[in-house]
This record gives C-alpha cells, structure tokens and sequence, in this order.
C-alpha cells in the first residue's frame, strides 16, 4: 500500500511571515509552520509536500497536480480566499479531504475577509489558531484520511 500524502500549499505573502504584522500572524516563519506540519504528519504516517507562491496560477496547477498524487490538501490561500475562483473550481476538481487553513480569523477581522470562496469545497476550515492551526489541520485530514 502507497503511503498517503498531503499537499501543504501556501499562498500570496506567507512567505513574509515572522516579519509581516506579527501582532497578527505571530513570529513564527513559515519554514518553522511547514517543520510543524511536516513533523505532525509524520506521527500519523503521512507524507508531507508543501509549496508557497504567490501566483494564484502557479497554485492551481501545483492542486492540479495533486490530482491522484495526493490525498489531501491543507491550503493557507491569503487574499485569494477572498476572491480567487480560480482556485475554488481547482480544489472543487480535486478528489480528496480540502483542509482550508488561516493563522488568524478572518471573521473577526475586516468585512472583506468574513467571505471565503474556498469554504465551499472544503472539507473544513481551521481558523484563528495561529500556528496551532498546522497541527490542527494535519491532524483533521489524518482524521478524515482514516475514516
């Protein structure tokens, strides 16, 4: 049997995380996050695959690639939550769990942000847990990987 694998993908800006608005998003880089989330994988056997652009069309083809390689996704999509249906019909062709992931809570943040477009084909959203959310979220799809 092939060992199961998620795809960790990381949106526009993740990649200045530790120095953008740590009031917000903590301290942690996000090489710590992807370690955190690399490391809980393991523990539940899972392989661990990540990626961050910030180019909504690089992120649709690396969950376009995911098709039949991975079994899940857990994708911190930034801004593009708000508004990339691009991503949303992408996630929506992909055959497995769909774990939407934000450090912060956008519903208690600027009207804007309260709608998500990825929401709607994800399995589930964990929000507002700062880095716990890594760990919340691999173990959510190692959860639903295994029922």
């Amino acid at each position: 049997m092939t060992k199961k694998s998620i795809l960790l993908l990381s949106g526009p800006n993740l990649n200045l995380l530790g120095e953008r608005q740590p009031e917000i998003y903590g301290s942690n880089t996000l090489e710590d996050l992807v370690e955190l989330a690399t490391r809980t994988a393991q523990e539940a056997g899972l392989d661990l695959v990540h990626h961050q652009s910030n180019a909504e069309g690089e992120l649709v083809d690396k969950i376009q690639e995911a098709r039949g390689v991975h079994s899940a996704i857990i994708i911190n999509p930034g801004a593009f939550t708000h508004y990339s249906w691009a991503i949303h019909d992408a996630l929506a062709a992909f055959e497995g769990v769909i774990i939407e992931l934000h450090l912060s809570n956008p519903n208690a943040r600027e009207p804007w942000r309260h709608i998500s477009v990825v929401a709607p084909v994800a399995t589930g959203s964990i929000v507002g847990f700062g880095q716990d959310g890594y760990r919340i979220a691999v173990q959510a799809a190692a959860s639903a990987l295994s029922s």
